[in-house]
């Protein structure tokens, strides 16, 4: 750990604030004020959705501007969408509130770069803590994301509105936290590709293709799930105040572990790392199967982010083995692309099962991209080893 680290730490738990609340009150708002009931999810599912859309963008504006500029333009596009969100709901304009929520997208993009910004700040030997110490940046999220939409969901006359309003506060403390974090320059290759391999090249490789499938799966099953958590708790008949508690223990559930997920990845691989979050997803599964009351899904939704954190710290450190320096930003973009496009699909179908379904419905669909995922990681741990070994990164990467 050093300040920049812990700058950055300090900014993703200020992105994991927005996001959380998002996550909390977007779902709900739009149960309130979509035409239908299984477009509630559609302003949670445009947020996913601007992500991937803009992900390509993202990675443009990085190589042109550098990390900081880069990052400090998301937390300005943050402001004004959440600006525009806030009026969209007090104004009940659905359809406005889907636009401000897929413009932040670009903000949600750009933040998920953060955990490889990490890796820049410290010692290639120290780059799965660095991604971890980032990520547990999330428990601050985890305590203040869903405190603060209880807290503010009544401080404007529309319910929800003065939410995205506090959240504008958040991203201007980032704002200014990020001012004092200095990255060093991204790296350029020299010759006719100074960018490096193309994307079609990179996606050749398997160790690639699994860590891009294992982080994409395992963000769509996390997000399935816990988009539609507050939806079926209300249909459940349980008060917010016990939605937001829920909340908070799976954000901490996805967060906590990453104080130790980097140690234990050192010391066992980043593979036996996924396979146990495969296996706590299947868990969590299992419990929510169990029944519907408050500790169901405290259990359920803990154990969902306990799994994510193993597959999603794993599959990015393994990620980190299939891209040379001068290709991080394409890379990197394709990554997040996939996440973000899957989770578009599952936070649309979270809406649609949980209002026709069930919260049943919804678990048992999320057993097939865990069979997938599983499937992935059992295909790598079998090919040759020359397969699976970095491919000759620098400082870094």
């Amino acid at each position: 750990m050093n300040i920049q680290l812990l700058l950055l730490t300090l900014c993703q738990g200020l992105f994991l604030t927005n996001n959380i609340t998002f996550i909390a009150i977007n779902g709900l708002v739009g149960l309130a004020l979509a035409p239908v009931a299984w477009m509630a999810t559609l302003p949670i599912c445009a947020y996913v959705a601007g992500g991937a859309m803009f992900a390509p963008l993202v990675a443009r504006h990085q190589r042109a501007l550098g990390r900081q500029r880069a990052f400090q333009l998301g937390l300005v596009v943050a402001m004004l969408s959440c600006a525009l969100a806030a009026w969209a709901v007090s104004e009940r304009q659905f359809w406005w509130v889907v636009i401000a929520t897929l413009l932040a997208g670009y903000f949600n993009a750009n933040a998920g770069l953060y955990r490889f910004a990490a890796t820049e700040l410290v010692a290639p030997s120290h780059k799965e803590r660095a991604i971890s110490w980032v990520l547990a940046g999330g428990i601050l999220g985890a305590v203040i994301g869903p405190n603060l939409a209880n807290a503010s969901r009544g401080l404007l006359t529309q319910p929800f509105s003065g939410a995205y309003l506090v959240l504008i506060g958040v991203a201007l403390l980032g704002l200014l936290v990020m001012s004092f974090i200095r990255f060093p320059p991204l790296p350029q290759g020299t010759g006719p590709t100074p960018h490096g391999r193309p994307l079609r090249e990179l996606a050749r490789q398997p160790i690639f293709v699994v860590a891009i499938a294992a982080c994409a799966l395992g963000y769509g099953v996390m997000n399935l799930l816990m988009a539609a958590t507050p939806i079926a708790m209300a249909q459940c008949g349980l008060p917010f105040d016990k939605t937001a508690l829920v909340l908070e223990w799976h954000v901490l559930g996805m967060f906590v572990p990453s104080f130790f997920t980097g140690s234990l990845i050192k010391r066992f691989g980043a593979l036996p790392v996924m396979g146990v979050g495969v296996i706590l997803n299947l868990v969590c599964v299992v419990i929510a199967l169990s029944g519907v009351d408050l500790m169901h899904f405290l259990a359920a939704l803990l154990t969902l982010g306990l799994g994510w954190n193993f597959l999603f710290i794993g599959g990015t450190t393994l990620f980190t083995q299939a891209y040379r320096p001068e290709e991080k930003t394409t890379a990197q973009a394709a990554m997040d692309f996939c996440i973000y496009a899957t989770m578009t699909v599952t936070s649309f179908s979270s809406g649609a099962l949980v209002t026709t379904g069930g919260w049943s419905w919804m678990n048992w669909a999320s057993l097939l991209p865990l069979g997938l995922t599983a499937l992935a990681l059992l295909w790598l741990a079998r090919r040759p080893a020359a397969e699976t070994v970095p491919v000759g990164l620098g400082p870094g990467a």
